[in-house]
């Protein structure tokens, strides 16, 4: 070695003090976090709902006998030449025509003929003869009318699917308001000619319209079967007699399903398992992910989802996309018996606050959970991923939905159903079951989740559709 060496090694061994920090890692347990995961959220739907326990699997909602149809919406398709046709079936949203049979329904259908609207034209005047049935097959429209103070009132915002006038199409009396086109608008109409013709043709269309015509005479806002009662009266007159009629078929949700198989390795269990258990790790997630769908399946589901089972009366659009605190306030008059919360994504959220702010009008704070939340008209926002943003990427971010729900079983809300208990449960409806260990010696586990929800009457949820988010105000 030559002198040079000698000297650099004595002068490291005489730095060196003690044991270095390297070398001691070796020897050190870590301080260590469990496994995180990006996709875990608050999930306040499952934190606020209300949850009503089965001892059997299915939940039946005995409602009185109503008078609803389906969605209020008749729906349109584009055929093979880029035509807009009409789903014939779907006509039955108009009551005098929901006995009718299919041939009448397809002759009907094909009568209608497309046409196409500019913004700000009127599709129909005010005082004119309703002898056009239309529907909105592409746009927006806006329904309006003067008001007893000779003011311009709007009475609806309509969109894809909206029809207007049924009643008075089918009566032949004049419309009472106008609507005008606020987007370039695709419109389909059929002459009411084409109606009567109809009828002259078939007695049973021709008794349908009869009734309806004589139950137009004096109408009533009650959508469910009437309940005779008399009040006011003096002396002994006879009172009525009545009855509450319920439904013959009432709806039925049988508890929906969640699963997934978690497969570990019996020698990541056994050796690896220091400090923080593999297992329980690997089931942690596995259970947040299964929540995280559970939610995301509660209110999209095609069946049960909340969103798919709004009644027609209880869908609002937005009047100018952005969602104002006016169509907060519409949403509120659909769901005015004790307001929960309302449900948005976390950009509707922040798109109402920039409303609000632009008008002067910030909402209120209020703390639930642990957190603050935005209120309007003290009701609180709670956010939610799982209310889609509809757009592409190549696009802005695109419109989203907001629901306005009342929750409790006793106040004949939305609730949410699991089970009142399940072998080998960790959670509430949420079982881990082992499947033992295969050949491979990876043992298996059965994660499973049971749920579904249910809105008891019509007027428990409300939803404001077609939300735009990307609407941006200059303050300076």
């Amino acid at each position: 070695m030559t002198t040079e060496a000698v000297q650099q090694s004595q002068q490291s061994q005489q730095s060196q003090q003690s044991l270095s920090t390297s070398a001691a890692r070796n020897l050190a347990t870590t301080t260590k976090t469990v496994p995180q995961m990006l996709g875990i959220t608050p999930r306040y739907l499952l934190r606020a709902l209300p949850w009503v326990d089965l001892e059997a699997g299915v939940f039946r909602v005995n409602r009185r006998r109503g008078f609803i149809l389906g969605d209020g919406l008749i729906s349109t398709y584009v055929d093979g030449a880029g035509a807009n046709q009409v789903v014939a079936e779907d006509l039955r949203e108009l009551a005098f025509l929901s006995q009718v049979d299919s041939p009448l329904l397809a002759a009907l259908a094909s009568a209608f003929v497309e046409r196409e609207v500019a913004p700000g034209e009127l599709i129909v005047e005010a005082g004119a003869p309703a002898d056009q049935l239309h529907i909105i097959a592409f746009g927006r429209a806006e329904k309006r009318a003067t008001n007893e103070y000779g003011a311009d009132a709007l009475l609806a915002v309509l969109g894809e699917g909206d029809f207007f006038d049924g009643a008075e199409w089918a009566n032949g009396t004049d419309t009472t308001y106008r609507v005008k086109a606020v987007s370039a608008c695709t419109v389909l109409s059929v002459e009411r000619r084409t109606l009567v013709e109809l009828a002259d043709r078939e007695p049973s269309l021709r008794a349908q319209l009869d009734e309806f015509a004589a139950a137009s005479v004096r109408p009533s806002t009650d959508r469910e079967h009437p309940i005779d009662l008399q009040s006011g009266h003096a002396g002994e007159p006879y009172l009525p007699e009545t009855f509450v009629d319920y439904e013959d078929s009432p709806r039925e949700y049988e508890l929906s399903i969640a699963q997934t198989v978690l497969r570990v390795h019996t020698r990541v269990a056994d050796v690896y398992n220091s400090g923080i258990d593999q297992v329980q790790a690997q089931l942690r997630l596995t259970v947040e992910a299964l929540r995280e769908r559970q939610e995301w399946e509660m209110l999209n589901n095609a069946e049960y989802g909340l969103l798919n089972n709004v009644a027609a009366s209880q869908r609002v659009r937005t009047r100018k996309g952005a969602p104002t605190p006016d169509d907060m306030d519409e949403l509120l008059t659909r769901v005015w018996k004790q307001p929960a919360f309302f449900l948005a994504h976390p950009r509707a959220i922040a798109a109402f606050g920039r409303e609000c702010t632009r008008r002067g009008v910030p909402p209120q704070i209020v703390e639930l959970f642990g957190s603050p939340f935005l209120t309007w008209r003290g009701v609180p926002l709670l956010p939610s991923d799982k209310l889609d943003l509809k757009g592409s990427a190549n696009s802005a971010p695109g419109t989203t939905n907001i629901l306005l729900m009342r929750v409790g079983e006793d106040r004949q809300g939305v609730v949410g159903l699991r089970p009142a208990k399940v072998p080998d449960e960790v959670e509430p409806g949420l079982a881990v079951r082992a499947m033992g260990v295969d050949r491979q010696a990876i043992t298996s586990y059965l994660v499973t989740s049971y749920f579904s929800t249910a809105a008891l009457v019509d007027d428990a949820v409300a939803v404001l559709q077609n939300v735009e988010v990307s609407n941006y105000h200059d303050y300076s």
